[in-house]
């Protein structure tokens, strides 16, 4: 059996932290997540293709974070 990994609602708990959180608190929040995720992809990246331009890594830092949305460059 397969579960899925997204959740589709907020708890009511989180709803509450949230609704107690300014609007730039959770600005800050969502940069300090996007700016980890992007570190850990980075990694990953790096991991894999060590040899690769610091252009092509951020170019596929930038696909795999956009979900394909940013076009991959083909060398």
């Amino acid at each position: 059996m397969k579960t899925s990994h997204y959740i589709d609602q907020i708890d009511r708990h989180m709803a509450r932290v949230l609704a107690c959180t300014s609007e730039c608190a959770r600005l800050q929040a969502g940069f300090r997540m996007w700016t980890a995720a992007r570190s850990v992809i980075r990694a990953a990246v790096l991991a894999d293709h060590g040899d690769w331009s610091r252009e092509r890594v951020d170019r596929e830092v930038a696909v795999r974070l956009s979900k394909g949305l940013v076009a991959r460059v083909v060398n």
